[in-house]
């Protein structure tokens, strides 16, 4: 409703009370005291606004605003500040990496380096094939260095704190997606000057020597930081290639990304492919080691160059089943947030508890059953359940002691919640979906122990008149071999349906063997300990 001219005059005219009157059309006369029931009761300080000439409304203003309004201007301020984000970037400059002493040396080989500085080849063909593996070792770690850990730092990380400073991606996590980098390069920096020097020292000696100083070096850096630092990427590696894939779906990122990758130095590599590098080295170290180790003829060196191979591919193995144990890890921990176990009342609505005695039903802590030390996630997936009036999408999880069968529950997603599919890689993509989509898995039966489960194939015959194909017949037995509990499942094709058959029962037969053996220790301890 907007103020007219009269509306104003009063405003206007206002006496020092705190309040004014706004005259409505309909007027109503008490003794004592005149009431207009439409009248709007406007303060002082609110007055002052309302005569404001810049809120004075005109007839147009009181036209109802489209939805699509709003959307044009948000899509307009979207549009701005990308502008402003490409401008940002083009402010951004980058070091030319030209300047490091060795950068001239990375392609060159050991008797190009022999005939520039003039040296005379060695006359013993073993020492001048070690001279060439050592070489072999610093070059490839100069290329490492130039080519894949700075141009990650220089354009990808560095231009990233660049836009941050400038109050642009202030929420994409530098550790997430670099994880230890600058620990990285530095380390690397460090071990190919150390070569570079004992080089230079041999070269520039007057006289033919052999590289004496290089063992000290290889101890130091693979015995030390080199392994250690490399370890620690590794283990942030899946991670960051997951927080990768979701941080490009968004546009601003994108900008920065194709901006950094289009950059001359980058050579026309991706980002998940310089990500990748710093496992690649790893591995290849063993290999350059043993390369050098070949073409040795000093015993003693042999013994220390094969020493420092065994240490660094010890250092592969531990890496690897970390690696395995942070996966099962993670993914137990995630299990834990989408699994749902709704208490006894709600799980099987023949119980009837009161109120008053919910209490006293403490239901087993969730984090305990699916703990990570305690069992194994052997399979898992998506099957359809067939009711008495409909179908239903469940989740199944076979672990190495038990079955658990979960209802797929979908919500809808609130926007900015946490996406458990980008967090932990090791989620199956049909789990994502359902985490995606703001969902989660209700349990429907309490888990079934692989020593009471039955897994029986079903006939086409006999379900294809429910419209059933493809389905298997899961029945829960108590101690008595009573059924307590049966699932009707239907899978998306035969060979799915095998493949689950397969695993349960191959599943059942390694937990039965296990309980025998338990038994067996059990009752050979129970011997010994009588026999004492």
């Amino acid at each position: 409703m907007g103020l007219v001219p009269s509306d104003l005059t009063s405003l206007g005219q206002r006496n020092s009370g705190f309040y004014e009157h706004r005259r409505s059309s309909v007027v109503l006369n008490l003794p004592g005291l005149e009431v207009f029931p439409g009248d709007l009761l406007v303060s002082d300080g609110a007055a002052d606004y309302l005569c404001h000439p810049l809120l004075l409304l005109n007839p147009e203003s009181k036209k109802p605003r489209w939805p699509f309004f709003k959307r044009g201007v948000q899509n307009k301020d979207k549009h701005k500040h990308m502008s402003n984000l490409e401008s940002c970037l083009s402010s951004v400059r980058i070091t030319d990496f030209r300047g490091y002493e060795f950068y001239s040396l990375k392609d060159k080989t050991w008797s190009e380096v022999m005939e520039t500085h003039k040296k005379l080849p060695d006359d013993q063909f073993d020492l001048t094939k070690q001279q060439e593996a050592i070489w072999e070792l610093f070059t490839s770690e100069c290329t490492y260095f130039l080519d894949h850990l700075l141009v990650l730092k220089m354009i990808f990380m560095s231009t990233l704190k660049y836009l941050q400073i400038h109050e642009y991606l202030l929420d994409v996590d530098l550790w997430r997606l670099f994880a230890n980098l600058e620990e990285l390069t530095q380390t690397s920096l460090g071990f190919v000057n150390s070569l570079l020097s004992i080089i230079k020292d041999y070269v520039d000696a007057s006289e033919t020597s052999r590289l004496v100083d290089f063992i000290p070096v290889l101890t130091k850096y693979f015995r030390g930081s080199l392994c250690q630092s490399h370890q620690t990427y590794c283990l942030n590696y899946s991670a960051a290639v997951f927080y990768l894939e979701s941080l490009k779906q968004r546009d601003d990122f994108s900008i920065y990304l194709k901006w950094c990758e289009q950059n001359e130095q980058c050579k026309r590599l991706h980002l998940p492919e310089l990500l990748v590098a710093p496992l690649h080295r790893l591995t290849r170290y063993p290999l350059l080691l043993k390369n050098i180790w070949k073409r040795s003829t000093d015993s003693t060196e042999k013994i220390m160059i094969y020493s420092i191979k065994e240490k660094v591919e010890k250092s592969i193995r531990d890496l690897e089943g970390k690696v395995k144990w942070l996966d099962n890890f993670q993914k137990f921990r995630h299990l834990q947030e989408i699994i749902v176990w709704p208490p006894l009342w709600d799980r099987d609505k023949r119980f009837f508890i009161p109120e008053c005695l919910k209490h006293i039903f403490k239901e087993y802590m969730a984090e305990n059953i699916l703990s990570p030390t305690n069992r194994h996630l052997l399979y898992e997936g998506k099957l359809t359940l067939a009711e008495s009036t409909r179908f239903l999408d469940v989740y199944l999880f076979l672990f190495d002691d038990f079955l658990l069968v979960t209802k797929t529950k979908r919500n809808k997603k609130k926007p900015g919640g946490t996406d458990f599919g980008l967090i932990c890689p090791s989620l199956t993509p049909e789990l994502q979906t359902v985490i995606k989509e703001g969902g989660s898995c209700m349990v429907l039966d309490q888990p079934i122990p692989l020593d009471r489960l039955v897994v029986k194939g079903i006939d086409p015959l006999h379900v294809s008149v429910f419209g059933l194909r493809h389905a298997f017949l899961i029945q829960h037995e108590n101690r008595y071999q009573q059924c307590i509990a049966a699932f009707l499942l239907q899978a998306q094709t035969e060979h799915i349906k095998k493949t689950w058959i397969t695993q349960i029962t191959t599943a059942i037969s390694g937990f039965t063997k296990s309980q025998k053996t338990k038994k067996k220790s059990l009752f050979t301890l129970s011997a010994e300990s009588s026999e004492i």
